[in-house]
């Protein structure tokens, strides 16, 4: 199908063609390990030269959406990211500043009487009602992380699926709950996919798995979250920088 550019556009022709594939990566036409059209295809497609879909090509694999495999062609990379480890913000909110898109699958909202380690990161009597959220994180329409999360219920019972669907739980917290994140508590370590992870996260049982456990304050350093975030290993790292 032919792909008619805006020619009195002020935006090089390479930028609109690097920009519509992008947005056909974001939207999940084409998903990780796909292969997309040849460069003849393009061409004929956005009736442009070769060396043009070359620079949008070379643009998108600079920036990781790319990769190529000699002599077989162009090919869509699954989410590659990391996240700054020197604010404390929500999965989205990081993705969204730098362009990705998220969202999450609810597969779990309930009251639930807290375990001996939920209690004591909370600080709440061993058995006390807490809400247990477990989600499915997506960036860029493909399947990243495993949140379980837990929040005294008083506070927790006051979520719904649809806005923990379309909002970070940070931000549902801060602004619709009224609790003031303060700072939080995080061990990083390396482990392997259970049954269930593996098949949420679409990956081989055993696989390798980042996992987070982040325990997060209010303003006035009082527990109010304690979460195991489990990302695919080859999609995601934290990063920071720090000085001598």
């Amino acid at each position: 199908m032919k792909i008619q550019l805006p020619r009195s556009s002020t935006v090089p022709l390479y930028t609109q063609i690097k920009e519509a594939l992008r947005a056909k990566i974001i939207d999940g036409t084409y998903v990780g390990h796909q292969q997309l059209p040849s460069e003849s295809e393009m061409i004929a497609a956005f009736g442009v030269s070769r060396i043009t879909v070359r620079q949008a090509i070379n643009d998108l694999q600079k920036e990781g959406l790319l990769f190529k495999v000699h002599g077989k062609g162009t090919f869509v990379a699954m989410p590659n990211v990391s996240q700054e480890l020197t604010q404390l913000q929500g999965f989205g909110e990081a993705m969204h500043r730098l362009g990705h898109e998220t969202f999450s699958e609810v597969f779990g909202l309930k009251t639930v009487k807290g375990s001996s380690i939920v209690c004591a990161k909370l600080n709440l009597d061993e058995g006390s009602a807490v809400t247990e959220i477990r989600r499915i994180r997506y960036l860029n329409r493909e399947p990243v992380s495993i949140d379980y999360s837990w929040v005294p219920d008083e506070v927790g019972s006051r979520l719904s699926e649809k806005n923990l669907r379309e909002k970070d739980l940070f931000f549902l917290l801060e602004n619709q709950l009224r609790q003031p994140l303060h700072s939080a508590d995080l061990e990083i370590d390396a482990t392997v996919a259970s049954s269930e992870v593996a098949g949420r996260l679409k990956v081989a049982a055993g696989s390798p798995i980042l996992r987070i456990e982040r325990l997060t304050y209010v303003e006035q350093n009082k527990p109010l979250v304690f979460e195991y975030l489990h990302y695919r290993a080859e999609t995601f790292k934290y990063k920071i920088k720090i000085l001598r």
